[in-house]
């Protein structure tokens, strides 16, 4: 029976999709779920609605709430992280304060100023959840979801002593739009997609092997809805020549050009959806959201409304790696993993989203190569930016932090140097309480070796005095030829 942790389980929509797609699984619909969050509202909220859609389905699977992180992770086998560490409260200073002083952001929790500051306030809690793996449940594998992703997993890897993966699903998103502008169907396009979470290009798009990357930009151009949803990945694709995976409103504010000038924005951006790039798009969405979970919660809870089926599995990746690594069935997804060589234009340390294989004997990431070299020098300027974001969050820096935010591309194209040192004086005040290595807490974190040299397979010791058979003198099975070759003699 599997034991699976989820920090941060408040999440009313994402924690019971992600639920019912391990139940989706027919080996682990008798699986014990730990939901851990501190809000004990929504704690409540989300642990009737998983009980009523596990008896529902008449399956044998738990759920076990508790506010207390380190109970929900001792001896689990899965470790999902999905915190939002401040809540709408500090987020809503993430966006704010920066606007300010001109630096609009559509979501403002990856990188900008408010994705440096979210993971100021994020890499505490992240290696507090390490260190109870570490403690209570060593071996455990962490997924997590929890952005500013690529500042997250480096921190873990450099501090976090566990083995860990970050997860994503603007990969799979990026596909449908492809096939979509293509005419062709999803599952006869392949690809491969690689860079940094959320700037991470499809560097290659076949269909039955033949090349589709010269025909992207006049079939986006010529769909009469993409066209007009996606003005800034339509534009950077013009003139990269690669389509990027993130959303037009993520995408605009990781670089320098689209954000700047207001009486330009309006141009780059898609106002009917707030992912299009509407200001603050992210942060009134959360707001509407959560109102809308508390009306339609007694209707779920009812029956009224039905939201997920047993057997509707999306298509975020947790479910499937760990299906792979208990069952052995083969996955291909594209995971946040440290750079070893395998993209060979980035820095290696840093987090790079590229294509990964799951089955029994771990995860194993694919070489990728070089990226073109204006896609590396896009992800090059955020790399920068992150590493000295990471430093800072473990060191309590902060003149780092604001070195960081300094460097940041739609930052830079806005504000002048006192500008910014304002702005992060500001943003350190409102946000003290969730950062402890800058509120005077003094909190700092030395480096940790990564188990197993830093290596994502999982092989499990055989039960105890557990023998193969040709050790018992029970026989062996019989495997037919044994010599080289097809018919060698």
């Amino acid at each position: 029976m599997l034991k699976i942790a989820m920090i941060g389980a408040g999440s009313v929509g994402f924690t019971r999709r992600l639920m019912m797609d391990i139940l989706a699984v027919e080996e682990f619909r008798d699986a014990e779920f730990r939901f851990m969050d501190i809000n004990q509202d929504n704690l409540d909220m989300i642990t009737k609605l998983c009980r009523k859609l596990i008896e529902s389905n008449g399956l044998a699977a738990t759920v076990h709430p508790t506010t207390v992180q380190r109970e929900a992770i001792r001896g689990a086998d899965y470790v999902f992280c999905m915190a939002r560490v401040g809540g709408l409260e500090a987020f809503k200073h993430d966006v704010e304060i920066p606007l300010k002083y001109g630096v609009d952001q559509c979501v403002g929790d990856t990188l900008g100023p408010g994705g440096i500051f979210f993971a100021m306030r994020t890499i505490p809690v992240m290696l507090g959840i390490a260190q109870d793996i570490r403690e209570v449940a060593p071996g455990a594998l962490m997924l997590n979801y929890t952005n500013p992703m690529a500042m997250n997993t480096w921190a873990i890897r450099r501090a976090g002593g566990i083995k860990a993966v970050g997860l994503c699903h603007g990969v799979q998103g990026g596909h449908r739009q492809i096939a979509t502008a293509l005419g062709l169907p999803k599952d006869e396009v392949d690809f491969i997609c690689a860079g940094i979470n959320h700037q991470t290009w499809y560097i290659q798009v076949t269909h039955q092997g033949k090349d589709m990357t010269p025909y992207l930009l006049e079939a986006f151009e010529k769909h009469p809805d993409l066209s007009r949803r996606e003005p800034c990945r339509i534009d950077v694709l013009r003139r990269f020549g690669y389509y990027s995976t993130e959303s037009n409103g993520h995408l605009s504010e990781y670089l320098p050009w689209y954000r700047k000038r207001k009486d330009e924005i309006d141009k780059w951006i898609f106002p009917d959806v707030w992912i299009g790039g509407r200001t603050a798009g992210y942060l009134n969405h959360c707001y509407t959201k959560t109102e809308e979970y508390r009306e339609m919660y007694p209707k779920w809870l009812s029956g009224e409304a039905e939201y997920i089926k047993l057997g509707q599995r999306s298509e975020e990746h947790g479910s499937y790696i760990i299906e792979a690594l208990e069952t052995g069935r083969t996955y291909r997804g594209h995971f946040n993993i440290e750079n070893r060589g395998l993209i060979t234009n980035l820095p290696n340390g840093c987090t790079i989203e590229i294509p990964c294989y799951v089955d029994g004997n771990g995860i194993n990431p694919a070489w990728v190569g070089n990226l073109p070299l204006q896609c590396a020098a896009t992800c090059r300027a955020s790399i920068s930016v992150q590493e000295m974001a990471v430093e800072a969050a473990l060191t309590g820096d902060r003149e780092l932090l604001k070195l960081a935010v300094l460097h940041d591309p739609l930052t830079g194209a806005v504000c002048n140097t006192e500008e910014v040192w304002k702005m992060c004086d500001e943003m350190l005040e409102a946000l003290a309480p969730w950062m402890p290595q800058f509120n005077g807490e003094g909190k700092r974190w030395s480096d940790i070796p990564q188990p197993d040299g830093g290596s994502l397979r999982f092989p499990k010791k055989a039960a105890e005095n557990w023998l193969p058979p040709a050790l018992t003198g029970e026989g062996a099975v019989d495997q037919g030829r044994l010599s080289v070759g097809y018919k060698d003699s």
